[in-house]
């Protein structure tokens, strides 16, 4: 079982040095590099290994490098633990729990699983992940038809979280996700505090001006909010 006493506040998407400072100068404890060439957010492995690079470097090594990924093949999931080192890999697609295990296995790195809920039942999807992931991460659940997991804006009715027990995820630290925003981060923060298997937070398209530009004034609200919501 894996236990959580610092409030993570992770900002996903990062491509470029700018916003990787952003982030780490407002306190993020992670950030997030995408591995999907339909997302607008992706980056290359060549990229991601100086985003991760610099992060370190400037961070004197305290952030966490979160490698988000969609049912990515082992070729794919080697190169980005040999090439960007990640400290923790984000599985978003259709994974399923023994594939955890062998992601896990073969990479040996901290495992996030991220589920796409709408309502208070898919909470129970996450049952089988709880004594194979590390990590767990809510998302409001994609519009049909999109092609992004995650990513679009979208938040999911927060008042099903109640439905969210300890014994379902097994403990495991749990992040939410889905469309926060400068705007909501406070009430999002005081929410998780009132659910305590809720153990951080995680934004990427609402500190942006278009889909996968960040910004950084955004960026720096978000994480001033979301840090005094925290306090």
């Amino acid at each position: 079982m894996t236990t959580q006493s610092v409030f993570d506040i992770k900002i996903c998407g990062l491509s470029t040095r700018t916003d990787v400072a952003a982030a780490i100068d407002g306190g993020a404890t992670m950030i997030g590099l995408v591995f999907f060439e339909k997302s607008p957010r992706h980056v290359t492995f060549e990229a991601a290994a100086d985003l991760a690079a610099f992060a370190r470097d400037k961070a004197d090594s305290k952030i966490q490098i979160v490698a988000l990924t969609v049912d990515a093949d082992y070729v794919e999931l080697e190169a980005i633990c040999t090439d960007v080192q990640p400290d923790i890999l984000q599985l978003h697609g259709s994974e399923t729990a023994d594939r955890v295990r062998h992601v896990k296995a073969i990479t040996a790195t901290t495992i996030m699983k991220a589920i796409g809920v709408s309502e208070a039942a898919d909470f129970e999807r996450l049952r089988p992940y709880s004594g194979v992931a590390d990590r767990l991460l809510v998302d409001a659940k994609p519009p049909k038809g999109s092609v992004l997991p995650g990513g679009n804006g979208l938040t999911f009715d927060w008042s099903i979280l109640d439905a969210l027990t300890p014994d379902i995820c097994g403990g495991l630290p749990v992040m939410l996700s889905g469309g926060l925003t400068p705007a909501n981060i406070t009430a999002a923060v005081q929410l998780s505090h009132a659910h305590p298997v809720i153990s951080g937070i995680d934004v990427s398209s609402g500190v942006e001006t278009s889909p996968g530009i960040k910004d950084k004034d955004l960026i720096e609200t978000f994480l001033q909010r979301a840090q005094a919501a925290a306090a």
